[in-house]
């Protein structure tokens, strides 16, 4: 029987594993070329992996919550349609390559044998899956690239680490807390199971060094460098444990909050974070919305505020390079392109679909560009490009109702643009005929941008703010 092989894609160049959040075919469901087949989650985005062939679903690799690499075989296709002989469950898949996490061996009894290993008896019509897979393989099941990583630097052996993720499976939350609390040393046998249940924030340490002169302990993990340390400070993030009190309720963080968590952290970390603000004038703006709604509408477009402010920028961005850029490293990259990255709320939580090439979108399709986005993120049908390659990015906290304010840089970029609430506002201005001054309403916005003061200079932020002020407050017809 010939058989195609449904690997993980690659959903993205910064994506190195993807989760199977659900099988939408069971082993022996007919499929059709490019039809889904299953769902899978990344650290960017949640998509729908389409078959590579028509043909019979006839073994299921890796089960439901399982994390793999990309590349990682998922599942095979016979183009044939011919249905498996014998299909094991991957309820019994998970079981067999993922076993409960052993507790820690006693510091004497050498890690050898199955108890070591953390393999289990395997049921009677398992027993010769668990033999193909070996020890090294079964551990790799249970951590990824990043929890590997770490423990390698710090010279710990992942199954010694209690995994708390699925099916025992270590995350770097594991990691991370067994090498601060002392596990890499393992302490002794009557200390075990001393310490609290939730533990008071501590400051983060360096890993425990493992001392020579006790047997059957290892060699002791060298000293991180300094260049280890700032890598680890750029990319890695552990948020303090505080304690519970009474009538409190405790939740595991969602997918998009503990990535929105962990990407603010990391860009207060690396960014330096200053903020200048203007304040704009929408009248002319509004008078173009009211005459031409009727008109926008015709052709099946709803022209926003946030329509406008984006356009604006697209087209002055251009002429400012080091806002549209990034430092990397001790370089500076000046991009090729305009991308504008749109916070979406989807409450909770936030998402930045990112439109592409923006610069070269007329207001009527950026204004449609701008729903279609927002839609699909609301509707979690977004594409790992679709959020992926931002350049610049626009935050509106107005349209709830917010003044202004000072938002945090996205990781990859130099500069952010937070639109407060369009209101009405007695102003002073002054009549162009006879300079006399006279007090007016009018529609105004305070506007802040948020820039990476390493790259962009507080006089770059001045030019780039006066001129988006000026474009939306004399905007042209023909946008």
């Amino acid at each position: 029987m010939s058989r195609i092989e449904v690997p993980m894609p690659q959903m993205g160049e910064s994506i190195a594993e993807g989760t199977v959040s659900r099988w939408l075919k069971e082993v022996g469901d007919p499929v059709e070329r490019d039809e889904p087949i299953l769902e899978i989650s990344t650290d960017k985005v949640d998509a729908e992996i389409p078959a590579p062939s028509a043909g019979s679903l006839v073994e299921i690799v890796v089960g439901e919550g399982e994390t793999v690499e990309v590349g990682a075989i998922v599942a095979y296709i016979d183009p044939d349609g011919s249905a498996p002989a014998v299909a094991a469950a991957p309820a019994e898949t998970k079981s067999v390559a993922h076993p409960a996490p052993p507790p820690p061996a006693p510091p004497d009894v050498p890690a050898t044998g199955p108890q070591a290993t953390g393999a289990q008896p395997a049921a009677d019509g398992a027993e010769d899956a668990a033999c193909t897979t070996t020890s090294a393989e079964r551990l790799r099941t249970r951590s990824t690239p990043v929890v590997r990583r770490i423990a390698a630097e710090a010279g710990v052996d992942i199954s010694r680490v209690p995994g708390t993720g699925h099916q025992g499976r270590v995350t770097k939350q594991d990691i991370l807390t067994f090498i601060e609390t002392g596990g890499a040393e393992e302490p002794p046998a009557e200390e075990v199971g001393l310490q609290p249940a939730v533990a008071e924030p501590t400051a983060v340490t360096e890993p425990a060094r493992v001392s020579e002169d006790r047997p059957g302990r290892g060699p002791v993990p060298a000293a991180p460098t300094a260049g280890d340390l700032w890598e680890r400070f750029a990319r890695e993030v552990e948020h303090p444990v505080f304690p519970v009190r009474d009538g409190d309720r405790v939740e595991t963080m969602d997918k998009v909050r503990r990535l929105t968590a962990e990407h603010m952290v990391l860009s207060k970390r690396i960014h330096t974070h200053v903020h200048s603000i203007v304040e704009i004038d929408f009248t002319t703006v509004d008078r173009m919305r009211r005459l031409n709604r009727a008109r926008w509408a015709e052709r099946g477009a709803r022209v926003s505020y946030t329509a406008f402010v984006a356009w604006a920028c697209s087209r002055i961005l251009r002429d400012f390079p080091s806002v549209n850029g990034v430092i990397s490293g001790n370089n500076v990259i000046y991009r090729g392109a305009v991308n504008l990255g749109m916070a979406v709320d989807l409450n909770p939580g936030l998402i930045v679909p990112v439109i592409h090439h923006a610069d070269d979108l007329s207001l009527v399709g950026m204004a449609r560009k701008i729903i279609d986005l927002a839609t699909r993120a609301k509707s979690r049908q977004l594409s790992p490009g679709d959020v992926q390659g931002a350049t610049f990015t626009i935050t509106n906290p107005g349209v709830l109702g917010t003044m202004v304010g000072m938002p945090i840089i996205p990781k990859g970029t130099s500069a952010i643009l937070g639109t407060g609430s369009i209101d009405k506002r007695v102003v002073v201005l002054t009549d162009p005929d006879t300079g006399d001054d006279y007090m007016a309403i009018r529609k105004r916005s305070f506007f802040s941008l948020g820039y990476d003061h390493r790259l962009v200079d507080g006089a770059d932020t001045a030019r780039f703010l006066s001129r988006l002020k000026e474009l939306l407050e004399d905007f042209p017809e023909d946008a």
